[in-house]
């Protein structure tokens, strides 16, 4: 590792399936996704139930021996070697668990979606710039190359004036009695954690609509849309089924973002049902394949070249995926930046915004304790103590 490599050390909060993604993905060699200038380190791990859970957590992904494990967040955010806390709790505990740590004095990375409400999204960022500290919504897809090139491609006018996507994530998850396959305390299912389609699969969907519409418009001229929201409730309240159409007026764009447990963006697993993702212009169109969280590939289809249609792969193994992210924290680090021009903090308001706007449209309620703009160190998602 050169000399001049900044470091970023690293406070992983949760020990669940995605913080152990992500804490593999940052003990990868940097220079194998071909990153220079930035390494990372993990400091210390924390789980809310125990100290053993942390240890076992550490063992699991094979960190160095000098990790230390901790049995509850607020020991770990007390850490003094921990610089940046990746937040890999279930996005009902983020508001609490993110003012936690930046009352800590800790920068933040939070898994999407941000909050439950785009109150708690501008209060986070309110606090974040008053303590001088970076944070970022931890949505990786926005990292990735192909993500990048497709930015590139509409920005220099490949497809021409980009006037419409639609962007889906769904999975089919009823069951045969007509019921959805989870237990009505399952986070997707559950209120209590403020489930549905759409804050867990949709903010994809939406992130698709926004990198492509939002992000590529000049800065001078940024326009949040209109919301126009169709939910289908399953019965324990949340969202099954969600259609959200935004309108942007003034740049005469429109973008169709979709999520269901119902149905499936790839009904056979082998790619029958087309692109999940299309984003159409006047001299033609990009699709991508995939998943919309991970997508393997894209393809540029112009109307003056019918026929001609080059699949371009842009594989992202199983697994894998998640350091580009990271990375780019370590960047605005080192850089001594506050926020992300990928994924900017007004760009996360006006996408939970909208997320805020659809869930009101569609009678979509949650628990105060999860909606609250009131930062308590010792609330139970803090603690992890019983709600």
């Amino acid at each position: 590792m050169s000399s001049d490599t900044y470091t970023a050390k690293w406070g992983i909060m949760a020990t669940g399936g995605i913080a152990h993604q992500f804490s593999k993905n940052l003990l990868e060699d940097p220079s194998k996704r071909d990153t220079r200038g930035v390494a990372h380190e993990i400091v210390a791990v924390s789980s809310s139930s125990s100290v053993s859970r942390a240890e076992e957590f550490i063992k699991d992904i094979n960190a160095p021996s000098t990790t230390k494990a901790y049995g509850s967040y607020q020991d770990l955010v007390n850490d003094p070697n921990v610089q940046i806390v990746y937040i890999a709790t279930p996005h009902s505990h983020h508001f609490q668990n993110a003012m936690l740590a930046m009352e800590a004095g800790k920068h933040v990375l939070c898994e999407k979606s941000l909050t439950v409400t785009v109150a708690q999204t501008k209060k986070l960022f309110e606090e974040a710039k008053k303590r001088g500290l970076f944070f970022m919504e931890a949505v990786w897809t926005r990292f990735f190359p192909l993500s990048i090139k497709v930015r590139e491609l509409i920005k220099a006018g490949t497809i021409g004036t980009v006037y419409r996507t639609y962007a889906d994530f769904s999975f089919a998850e009823e069951a045969s009695n007509g019921d959805l396959t989870f237990k009505d305390s399952h986070r997707m299912v559950n209120p209590d954690l403020a489930g549905g389609a759409l804050l867990d699969l949709g903010v994809y969907s939406l992130t698709w609509v926004f990198q492509t519409l939002y992000h590529c418009q000049p800065e001078a001229e940024k326009e949040t849309p209109q919301v126009f929201a169709a939910i289908n409730k399953y019965r324990t309240g949340v969202d099954e089924n969600t259609a959200i159409i935004c309108q942007f007026p003034k740049h005469g764009t429109v973008g169709i973002a979709t999520t269901s447990m119902r149905t499936s963006f790839d009904i056979d697993g082998k790619g029958t049902a087309g692109p999940a993702i299309r984003i159409q212009g006047s001299k033609g169109e990009i699709q991508v394949m995939g998943l919309a969280c991970r997508p393997q590939a894209y393809r540029v289809i112009l109307a003056e070249k019918p026929g001609e249609m080059e699949v371009v792969d842009c594989p992202v193994p199983s697994g894998s995926g998640m350091a580009w992210e990271a990375d780019e924290c370590a960047r605005c680090l080192r850089d001594g930046k506050q926020e992300s021009e990928t994924m900017s903090w007004t760009e996360s308001v006006a996408i939970m915004d909208v997320m805020d706007q659809a869930l009101r449209q569609g009678g979509v309620q949650y628990p105060e304790a999860l909606t609250t703009e009131v930062y308590d160190a010792k609330h139970p998602h803090n603690t992890g103590a019983r709600a």
